[in-house]
């Protein structure tokens, strides 16, 4: 089980599992996890065989691919699907995969856009293993990099402003400070954070001072009023408030769950 020891979480292998991991597994229905995969944005998954047929894909690849269904699909191999000299870099990357049984990741390379037109995207691929240890085919996800970048780019403008809050959070900050620091204003601020970390910047300090405090409550022998000032509230009763909203219980409760005596 995992422990909580010297600020972080450790796996204790003195304690015996009380649950069997295997017959878990196997009581899920087939595929069930794949599922994920329908969900993430700008990614594509799909399997293949040893003879590198497609076995299985998301929707997103389906469609890729020219498929209206996964079904359709299946059998099928990249020489059938994309242009000869994209198919043979494709084939050779998993015929490694496949010959060495180990993974290739972080190949930047292109991949069709939905146009059918070459772009950079980025691809990772792993050896899928039969029961009896041999190599039964490949997975993999593809990413779209200029996908990736877009959907990285609302926490990149707010970079100045997360990463002053992450050693100034115990400050008094107003809201008109942190838009200066990222040169908009308030009203954008406020709709920027909102969109991107589905919070306010006020609660996302409030946040910050309360994690700070979890670590403290944890790690030192401070008194919770101590500790409730030093992450910046002004009173023990604003901080046992802001915390329970936060952790679901109060700080006295928090440390005698979580610290080891």
């Amino acid at each position: 089980m995992f422990l909580y020891r010297d600020g972080k979480y450790v796996y204790d292998c003195d304690m015996s599992l009380s649950v069997d991991r295997d017959a878990w597994f196997s009581g899920l229905r087939p595929g069930g996890m794949r599922e994920l995969f329908e969900h993430l944005p700008n990614t594509l998954y799909f399997a293949k065989d040893r003879a590198l047929r497609l076995m299985a894909g998301n929707q997103a690849f389906v469609k890729r691919c020219g498929y209206a269904s996964e079904v359709e699909m299946i059998g099928h191999s990249d020489r059938e699907i994309f242009p000869a000299e994209l198919a043979e870099k494709y084939r050779a990357d998993d015929r490694r995969v496949i010959d060495q049984g180990e993974p290739l990741l972080g190949i930047v390379e292109l991949f069709p856009n939905r146009l059918g037109e070459p772009e950079w995207f980025i691809t990772d691929k792993i050896p899928l293993f039969a029961v009896d240890g041999d190599v039964a085919g490949i997975c993999g996800t593809v990413r779209s990099y200029e996908g990736a970048r877009a959907e990285l780019q609302p926490y990149l403008d707010l970079v100045p402003v997360t990463e002053y809050l992450k050693t100034h959070y115990q400050e008094n900050i107003s809201i008109a400070a942190m838009a200066k620091r990222a040169g908009i204003s308030v009203r954008q601020l406020e709709r920027r954070f909102q969109t991107t970390f589905k919070t306010t910047p006020r609660h996302y300090i409030m946040k910050l001072r309360v994690l700070a405090a979890c670590e403290a409550l944890l790690n030192t022998d401070q008194s919770i009023t101590e500790i409730a000032l030093e992450v910046g509230f002004y009173d023990h009763a604003a901080f046992s408030r802001q915390f329970s909203r936060i952790m679901g219980v109060p700080p006295r409760a928090y440390r005698k769950m979580h610290r080891r005596t």
